[in-house]
């Protein structure tokens, strides 16, 4: 048989597209062909095979090897292929066998050490899809292929342990004592696989039995971990209960005050009280994460919500994800299901500022480039922090501020009025005023406030699961106008802020989303009056400085 098969993934953003990898040896002048658009990385792989090949001891044969990678259409790039390509032409010279519904996923060595790559999680997951059953990758991605439940992952740290367990006869003799691949899997209770040798046993990643938040362990890997505590902020019982109102809701959150007051302390213990992710969010931000990281470096399923905080000189390729070929993700796609913290606000690039309007409104962000265009998830919640001025003491008096009025307004407007319209809540952070506010006890930890905002959030989970919605920022106008429409007694302030052009249609929606999470902290069945003009009030409170 002069033809051979395995399979593998490539990735365009978040999205897993399955490999079929053809070999065909000939019997014209010895040489090497790859097709299907591969790029210059993936080209260079036909040396460094053969290198791997002869240094393990199982050389490919001196002939014509032509390998097509369909769907032939589709441009590959990466070192990701390697293994299949290997194996595909192993199994076209016979040597192995039982590999054409196999799944390889690992970059090859010159030496044939299979070392990581990057994606591993969502390429398996990618693969499951497709309808795989089995996948070989590095000993260093184990952990991160078995956190995809169902799924026969086994792994290896060299190429010759992929060769003794899909050998056929007329390779055994060479690999008779050879080790084959060991199985990894998040379920403990699976045996070992019949391709796997027997002396090897099924390994589990590594387990947190309770992560530092205080969740129960189900048995799958998480990740642990800690988070600041929110006990370490001093007074601020308005900031506070802020911060807790837009982890309750998933309200987007802007801070501003003067240098010191404890604006960048209390957004740091954001993702602290927020809840933890469930299954479908963990995995979205582990595969994030797997896609962003070195190889080697996601072993867990994260449950914590993602905390980024690039810092004011980060360019919009960093922020919302760049590239020259196929873009990779920036921070507002690291931060999905978690917390995206721009601390110093106005020194951030305008363009990267606005360019977080979209992924405000639909979740997601769309990048175009050469290659070709890819949509990486990007539902976070936004969490601005601000001085009023350059010099940062236009508080109270502005008895302190050197700036003049130009420098003031000038400094405010780099905030973008679209931006700030989508932000809501708007609060005022104030200098503790005495010793004995700034040295006074502790206030309540993120554990005892992440309770309340998980009982919020079971509030909304029940009121919106009709609506397939989670949180009450995900409400959209034809439910806050329809089914959750509150009485005109409620809403007398707003709609006559609306009518005299105080507030847009969409600040509009947002008190009244807002309205409703105050509501859920305060444990009643819907707002009143009072609840949607304090909420009018949070969102407008910056405006009075």
């Amino acid at each position: 048989m002069s033809m051979g098969r395995a399979r593998g993934v490539v990735l365009f953003g978040m999205d897993g597209h399955l490999i079929e990898v053809e070999a065909d040896i000939g019997r014209a002048l010895p040489g090497f062909i790859l097709l299907g658009l591969p790029d210059a990385s993936m080209r260079e792989s036909q040396d460094r095979i053969r290198s791997a090949a002869k240094n393990t001891g199982i050389d490919l044969p001196a002939r014509r090897l032509t390998v097509n990678l369909l769907p032939a259409s589709l441009p590959k790039s990466g070192l990701v292929l390697d293994l299949a390509i290997l194996i595909s032409a192993w199994a076209a010279d016979g040597r192995v066998h039982r590999t054409s519904e196999v799944v390889f996923l690992a970059e090859l060595g010159l030496d044939g050490r299979l070392r990581p790559v990057r994606g591993v999680l969502p390429a398996v997951a990618a693969a499951q899809a497709a309808g795989a059953q089995t996948v070989v990758v590095a000993q260093e991605n184990a952990q991160e292929a078995a956190l995809v439940p169902g799924m026969e992952v086994l792994a290896g740290s060299h190429v010759r342990q992929a060769a003794a367990s899909f050998a056929s006869a007329a390779l055994e003799p060479l690999v008779r004592d050879a080790p084959g691949l060991e199985r990894w899997s998040a379920d403990r209770s699976l045996e070992a696989p019949v391709l796997v040798d027997p002396s090897q046993p099924a390994r589990s990643p590594q387990v947190c039995s309770a992560d530092l938040r205080g969740e129960v362990d189900d048995g799958r890997p998480l990740s642990c971990d800690p988070a600041p505590d929110l006990a370490e902020v001093r007074g601020q019982q308005e900031a506070r209960f802020s911060l807790e109102l837009a982890a309750a809701g998933g309200h987007h959150l802007l801070l501003i005050g003067a240098p010191g007051a404890g604006k960048t302390m209390l957004a740091e213990r954001m993702s602290g009280i927020l809840p933890p992710l469930d299954d479908q969010a963990a995995m979205e931000a582990t595969a994030i994460e797997s896609i962003s990281a070195e190889p080697r470096t996601v072993t867990r399923l994260r449950r914590t919500p993602p905390f980024q905080a690039p810092h004011h000189s980060a360019s919009m390729a960093a922020i919302v994800g760049g590239g020259a070929r196929i873009a990779r993700p920036g921070a507002v796609t690291r931060a999905h299901r978690g917390v995206l913290f721009l601390d110093e606000a106005p020194e951030f690039p305008r363009h990267a500022l606005d360019a977080l309007r979209q992924p405000l409104e639909t979740g997601r962000i769309s990048l175009h480039r050469s290659a070709g265009s890819v949509t990486y998830p990007a539902r976070f919640q936004l969490v601005l922090a601000a001085n009023p001025c350059p010099c940062g003491l236009n508080v109270g008096a502005g008895t302190g501020c050197r700036c003049s009025v130009a420098q003031r307004r000038n400094y405010m407007a780099r905030l973008s009025g679209p931006l700030l319209d989508r932000i809501d809540l708007q609060i005022q952070v104030d200098r503790p005023r005495s010793a004995a506010d700034a040295l006074g006890p502790p206030g309540e930890s993120s554990a005892v406030v992440r309770a309340r905002v998980l009982d919020a959030r079971g509030a909304q989970r029940e009121r919106l699961r009709l609506w397939g919605l989670r949180t009450n920022s995900q409400a959209p106008m034809q439910l806050l106008t329809g089914d959750l429409r509150l009485p005109a007694g409620a809403t007398r302030h707003i709609d006559a802020a609306l009518d005299r052009a105080a507030i847009s249609l969409r600040g509009y929606l947002r008190v009244l989303r807002l309205a409703w999470t105050i509501a859920d902290l305060m444990h009643n069945d819907r707002p009143g009056a009072d609840e949607v003009d304090a909420a009018l009030q949070l969102r407008q409170r910056s405006h009075k400085t």
